[in-house]
């Protein structure tokens, strides 16, 4: 190995040893799991080590080209890349095909979230065998309907953001719509419960354990705390509704949440049948990455804990958000909660591999990452961004599309190789016992 991989290899060990430390020691066999998955491809370890992608944004990938102090200083997803989109049913019952997982979700810089996306790109079109200038199109159709998509709405205003539904999408988007369309909360209930004795219980085994007695009393503490922190908007439950029926423990929930405990809730439905029932999970939020390398101490107080700042984010970055939505403490700790929602479908990129479709597919995709970014502004409800997004970036960028696109494309390749290095020294610094 070349001084400069030495020097490269123990960065990412000391970037990735300060990130999960903690709960590495906590709990070190969900961390090997973890790992293993990160291991399986530069993919997968780009997704798990987004700690890495901020550490080197504020190093030698450091760049302001687009930044001043309110593009500095917009909402973001803080994981953006091609695997966090999928649909969900919004609080207004429409299936919608958007942005998803919000647990990175902070206040920075709207640049970090596109390079993060981008940078996928290029390493979902390297493991599709496409050439550089197959991938520089790709990137380019996102670059492109990202900025037009802006400014539509720079023009528009928020009436001109619109949705990925049903009726607009097309090709392997419409697919999954349709897909997740065929779902229903039966199948789901049969996959997570079993009847017993006339009533619906959870399942316990594979990573589901129950509970004792003193723990389910903290967590229908924590669900009661809770309640009053769904968004105004949720209908109010009616007599029989909402009530906790049975708590399970789970673990080993994805690979962003090794070690971190979640707790899954079975609700009353809206009436006593028992085909309605709601599963909440109640699980404990982490300090984002990207928060590491925000100093903005305004962004860092306005939230509770990190629970209220996941479910802020997600209200603020997703209209029409899940309306089971909310925040709760466990043991002084932050918790999210939110549905465990039957209408979940994810994008398989594994059959999306033509050029064509994929450009298709993208250009979807920086339309709703432009909506994203337009909805957490000064037309919103929160008042921690109080200006208009989109018009700050539309003014940052200016009439230069192509240098816009250039800028991406640039930075899609170069650190597409860089992750496709550190994937290598990753595996061999976990083989060899040094994480």
């Amino acid at each position: 190995m070349t001084q400069s991989a030495q020097r490269r290899s123990a960065f990412i060990v000391d970037v990735l040893t300060e990130e999960f430390g903690e709960p590495m020691a906590l709990d070190p066999a969900a961390f090997r799991r973890k790992f293993r998955k990160m291991a399986a491809s530069p993919f997968a370890f780009y997704r798990g080590s987004a700690a890495l992608f901020y550490a080197d944004q504020r190093g030698d990938f450091a760049d302001d080209t687009y930044l001043d102090e309110r593009t500095g200083r917009v909402w973001i997803h803080g994981d953006l890349h091609a695997e966090n989109f999928g649909t969900y049913m919004n609080a207004s019952g429409r299936l919608v095909f958007n942005v998803n997982d919000f647990d990175e979700a902070y206040v920075g810089p709207f640049s970090w979230d596109l390079k993060r996306f981008v940078a996928s790109v290029a390493l979902l079109g390297y493991a599709k065998a496409l050439s550089d200038a197959a991938i520089t199109d790709l990137v380019g159709a996102f670059a492109r309907s990202y900025l037009a998509e802006l400014r539509g709405i720079a023009v528009g205003g928020d009436d001109a953001i619109g949705s990925i539904t049903l009726a607009t999408a097309d090709g392997a988007l419409l697919r999954v719509l349709q897909q997740a369309r065929l779902n229903t909360r039966v199948d789901l209930l049969a996959t997570q419960t079993t009847i017993d004795n006339y009533e619906r219980r959870f399942s316990v085994g594979d990573g589901v354990f129950e509970i004792d007695r003193r723990t389910r009393d903290k967590v229908c503490a924590a669900y009661e705390n809770y309640l009053d922190t769904r968004p105004p908007s949720a209908a109010k439950p009616r007599p029989v509704a909402a009530q906790i029926k049975d708590v399970v423990l789970r673990k080993g929930v994805g690979i962003g949440s090794a070690g971190l405990p979640s707790y899954n809730l079975l609700l009353e439905g809206h009436t006593e049948a028992l085909e309605n029932d709601v599963v909440l999970y109640m699980k404990q939020a982490q300090v984002p990455a990207v928060a590491r390398h925000v100093t903005d101490e305004s962004v860092r107080g306005y939230f509770r804990h990190q629970g209220h700042r996941t479910a802020e984010s997600q209200r603020a970055l997703q209209a029409y958000a899940d309306p089971w939505l909310g925040f709760t403490e466990l043991d002084e700790v932050g918790q999210l909660v939110a549905e465990v929602s039957p209408y979940a479908a994810d994008l398989d990129w594994s059959d999306v591999n033509e050029p064509e479709e994929l450009a298709g597919v993208l250009g979807h995709l920086g339309h709703a990452v432009a909506r994203m970014h337009s909805v957490a502004d000064d037309e919103s409800s929160h008042d921690l961004v109080d200006y208009s997004t989109e018009e700050a970036i539309v003014a940052a960028v200016g009439e230069d599309t192509d240098r816009f696109v250039a800028y991406l494309v640039d930075f899609a390749h170069a650190y597409g190789v860089r992750v496709r290095a550190d994937h290598q020294l990753f595996v061999d610094a976990f083989r060899n016992g040094r994480l």
